[in-house]
């Protein structure tokens, strides 16, 4: 059987075997959104792209690239480092733990943010930093001190897309060096000391029962002015009410006089007696409204004589009232108008 294996088939089979693991060593299957970092004898030589790929063994190799991954187990972090020789171009968050940092009020809070990148250039990723990940994480600290420490507690609440907008526009231009582009970065847990959260559970509480207090205050004030306002124009419809009435019975007591004078002629001596008479009707008027506040009277010695000049009156001529149906009568007026011109 040693007869028939001869040299040349042997060394035949030798070759074909280098050939086979020359092959497989050589043949590099990138697949999508993966690219390996090729270098020929020490020094970068070219960027393999997804699909099928062939190097030669020995003398290329993939470069690796270092990555720190952090696994969250209950409420710590631990870092996981790896070397890979395959750089994923996707998306990738980098969810590092929380950092202490100091607002300008001199509060202590800690911070739990989120890193969102893509390596865009793996070229730079791999030979312009040492380790990329690493890099780009102590960036985003600092940078997140640096922003959050020129902001106070309560603005830091208030505006956490101006932080995460600040802390990618500062961190934007260092990592475009290196190759790697930050897509966003997210502020996600911010964490007080007890002291500070029940201090401003209490600060809340005092201002919202200060707006309770002004809202009242401001229902009463609204209150208080259509009250008055109700009031005023109330006042002034009374008001203007009693112009009116005051108006119509001057208007009328004018018309009554005009009426007795030109019945009784307008004399001087006539004129003073109806001014008498309707003096002592006034004084009559009053008397019943005087006698009830007390038991009694005293009635000037004015009144006495306008009295008396309305009896005089009477007795003369009869009263006003019968001196103007007389005269309408004469001059041939309906006893409905004397009825009226009597009564007003």
């Amino acid at each position: 059987m040693e007869a028939f294996i001869s040299p040349g088939l042997v060394i035949s089979l030798v070759f074909v075997v280098i050939g086979i693991f020359i092959i497989a060593k050589g043949l590099v299957i990138v697949r999508q959104s993966e690219v390996m970092v090729i270098e020929r004898l020490g020094s970068f030589n070219r960027v393999l792209e997804s699909g099928v790929n062939i190097i030669i063994p020995f003398i290329e190799r993939p470069r690796p690239i270092t990555m720190i991954r952090y696994v969250r187990m209950g409420e710590d972090y631990h870092p996981v480092t790896s070397d890979e020789t395959r750089i994923d171009r996707r998306e990738t968050v980098m969810d590092f733990p929380g950092q202490p940092v100091v607002t300008t009020d001199n509060v202590t809070v800690k911070i739990n943010g989120a890193l969102y990148y893509q390596i865009i250039d793996p070229r730079r990723a791999v030979y312009e930093v040492a380790n990329m990940s690493q890099a780009v994480e102590v960036l985003a600290k600092t940078t997140l001190r640096s922003v959050v420490g020129k902001m106070e507690l309560d603005k830091l609440f208030e505006s956490r897309s101006e932080v995460n907008n600040a802390i990618q526009a500062e961190m934007e231009e260092p990592a475009s060096k290196w190759g790697v582009k930050l897509t966003r970065v997210e502020v996600q847990d911010i964490s007080m000391p007890e002291e500070v959260e029940e201090a401003m559970r209490l600060q809340m509480a005092a201002e919202r029962k200060r707006r309770a207090t002004v809202t009242e205050a401001e229902g009463e004030k609204s209150a208080a002015i259509a009250m008055a306002q109700g009031q005023r124009e109330s006042a002034i419809l009374n008001a203007q009410g009693d112009k009116e009435s005051a108006i119509l019975r001057a208007q009328g007591e004018q018309e009554s006089i005009r009426l007795v004078l030109s019945a009784m002629g307008e004399t001087e001596q006539n004129k003073q007696t109806v001014i008498g008479y309707l003096l002592g009707q006034s004084y009559i008027k009053v008397l019943p409204n005087m006698a009830k506040d007390g038991e009694r009277i005293f009635v000037p010695y004015e009144s006495s004589a306008l009295l008396g000049s309305m009896g005089m009156f009477r007795e003369l001529t009869g009263s006003p009232e019968d001196v103007v149906r007389q005269s309408l009568q004469r001059d041939g007026l309906r006893a409905g108008v004397l009825g009226s011109a009597a009564d007003a």
